[in-house]
């Protein structure tokens, strides 16, 4: 491998505004040290906003200390697994700070998963204590014994709603029932571990040792390049990291007055990076939403209007119409970042005339915390491209079927990252990790760009197979396993397609058994048993035969040209 490369300069650095830094520093403090030290500069506002009921940072501190404590009488010490399947809701921040209080490890799951989705996880990590939102508790509880966490809790979110909405979901009538039902189920079973129970007692004693900067904080479920999901190794120095490069990446930040939106997942590594991290490292208020819903932000904003908003372009797509017909105002957002999939210069231009600020798009992936590129917070950005490399971060541009021979400016190939915020490989999968982290620490993203001479990165075409859809990874294999086990389909192949709004949605291509015949509506009601909603294919077709190469492997690229007739 050469000692240097076509970038090693940095040409990107020119693109940088006058006060953003070439790099962040020595990363000094675990996430809990990050947290505490908000605690100590902002501790008398508001940390946490739920449906108006709110908390301030020395209260959330304390909560942690309580839950961090419930946790440790519970067995949970140093270097565990702990499971977090959550919505966005204040007793998701504190779990995961708590967990992290003890030197332990989070692993976050979507609460959006069927049992064989969240099975498979549960097989992979072995937590032997999970923290879970109700509507997902008895899933959790009737995993096999040997998998089934020892200890797990059930989360009502709706105990952290104000009173009046408490008790407005209380009353006997349809919308409230419906409304009820989404947020909260009853758990079955004899003796159910609660919240309440978890946090009812004491705080945190003072001796017990907390995690180190190497330490691994965060599981972080992604299919990576490809194949079945699998848990990237996020540290404390990796996240603390990835929270300073975007600090450091945001001129004009007020710390301690800003309010940040949680209309991403947190369990998502973006929403859970730029919400759990880098919101809370700044003395920043969090607003929380379960799901996103515009009818829901509209009213949040009408009491703390929102001033950074990370988001996907969907989303802003949304707002930004409802902005328009006088539904909401999204005049008071100075900072807003898309990241996830693609940002369509149509989106930025609705956006930007809805909140008169700007709206920069940045690239990343879980298995750099996430955020590795982004575009300038300024007259610098430059729409259609993802940007320049943050603080602290190299990149090279690589010839994919030798990594190790760097490729002249301008021409495409593989990406590669270098930074603090590159992760320490995949849980229990030395050979998968060996194959995507390279010497040197450089990390093979799979992605296909190019870069300008002044080093703003295009991304134009994925090695990987991975469809990226709201912003989720989707595995085709996952999707074509379930289409295959049923009855009436002998081969199918899963691919990405283009949406109008510059995303991708999944499509399949089946084949079915000889004699067999498959009504479409019903084999993506069979799907959904199977999948999460998002993974659910939008389209299928039925072929005579799938395309595929001399060796028998399905041509993907043909699949797709007959979908979608291009």
């Amino acid at each position: 491998m050469t000692s240097t490369h076509p970038y090693a300069s940095k040409p990107w650095l020119s693109a940088y505004p006058s006060d953003v830094p070439a790099e962040i520093g020595e990363v000094t403090q675990t996430l809990p040290a990050m947290l505490a030290e908000s605690v100590r500069r902002h501790g008398r506002r508001i940390a946490l906003e739920f449906f108006g009921a709110t908390m301030t940072y020395r209260d959330l501190w304390r909560e942690i200390q309580l839950a961090a404590e419930g946790l440790r009488r519970r067995g949970v010490a140093k270097g565990d697994r702990v499971a977090i399947v959550l919505p966005n809701c204040p007793q998701h921040v504190i779990a995961f700070y708590a967990v992290l209080r003890l030197g332990a490890i989070v692993v976050e799951h979507n609460p959006l998963y069927t049992a064989r989705e969240l099975r498979h996880q549960f097989e992979d990590h072995g937590a032997r204590h999970a923290i879970v939102w109700d509507k997902v508790h008895d899933t959790v509880a009737e995993f096999p014994s040997d998998i089934r966490p020892d200890v797990i809790v059930s989360v009502d979110i709706t105990a952290a709603l104000p009173l009046a909405k408490r008790i407005a979901l209380r009353l006997p009538v349809r919308k409230a029932r419906e409304t009820r039902s989404k947020l909260t189920a009853r758990p079955t079973g004899r003796r159910i571990l609660s919240w309440k129970d978890l946090t009812g007692g004491r705080g945190l004693r003072r001796s017990v040792a907390g995690p180190e900067l190497n330490d691994v904080a965060l599981l972080q479920y992604t299919s990576g390049t490809t194949g079945a999901p699998k848990g990237a190794m996020l540290s404390h120095r990796n996240l603390r990291a990835n929270a300073m490069q975007g600090e450091a990446w945001v001129p004009g930040l007020r710390k301690g007055a800003e309010t940040f939106y949680a209309v991403l997942p947190l369990f998502h590594a973006y929403g859970l990076t730029l919400c759990l991290t880098f919101a809370m490292s700044i003395g920043a208020k969090l607003v929380l939403f379960p799901t996103f819903d515009v009818d829901l932000v509209a009213e949040a904003a009408r009491k703390s209007p929102p001033t950074f908003l990370p988001a996907v372009p969907p989303i802003y797509d949304q707002l930004a119409r409802a902005a328009a017909h006088g539904r909401l105002d999204v005049s008071s957002v100075r900072f807003a970042i898309s990241g996830a999939m693609s940002l369509p210069v149509a989106t930025v231009d609705r956006w930007e005339d809805a909140s008169r600020g700007l709206l920069v798009e940045g690239y990343g992936m879980t298995e750099t915390s996430p955020v590795a590129l982004g575009n300038p917070m300024g007259p610098t950005r430059r729409p259609g491209t993802v940007g320049v490399p943050f603080p602290s971060t190299e990149i090279r541009v690589v010839d994919p079927e030798d990594p190790s021979t760097d490729l002249p400016p301008g021409e495409p190939g593989e990406l590669l990252v270098r930074g603090p915020q590159v992760f320490g490989g995949y849980w229990q999968r030395p050979s998968e990790t060996a194959a995507v982290l390279l010497a040197d620490g450089w990390l093979r993203t799979g992605d296909i760009a190019t870069v300008s001479p002044d080093g703003f990165v295009t991304i134009v075409d994925r090695l990987k197979e991975l469809i990226i859809t709201g912003g989720f990874n989707v595995s085709p294999t996952e999707v074509e396993q379930t289409l295959e086990s049923h009855p009436d389909v002998s081969a199918a192949a899963v691919v990405a397609v283009p949406r109008g709004d510059g995303g991708e949605a999944v499509a399949a291509a089946v084949v079915l058994r000889k004699g067999a015949s498959v009504d479409l509506g019903g084999l993506r009601d069979f799907c959904r048993l199977h999948l999460a909603e998002y993974k659910v294919p939008r389209r299928i077709v039925v072929m005579d035969d799938l395309p595929r190469s001399l060796i028998g492997k399905v041509l993907r690229r043909e699949v797709r040209q007959r979908i979608s007739g291009k």
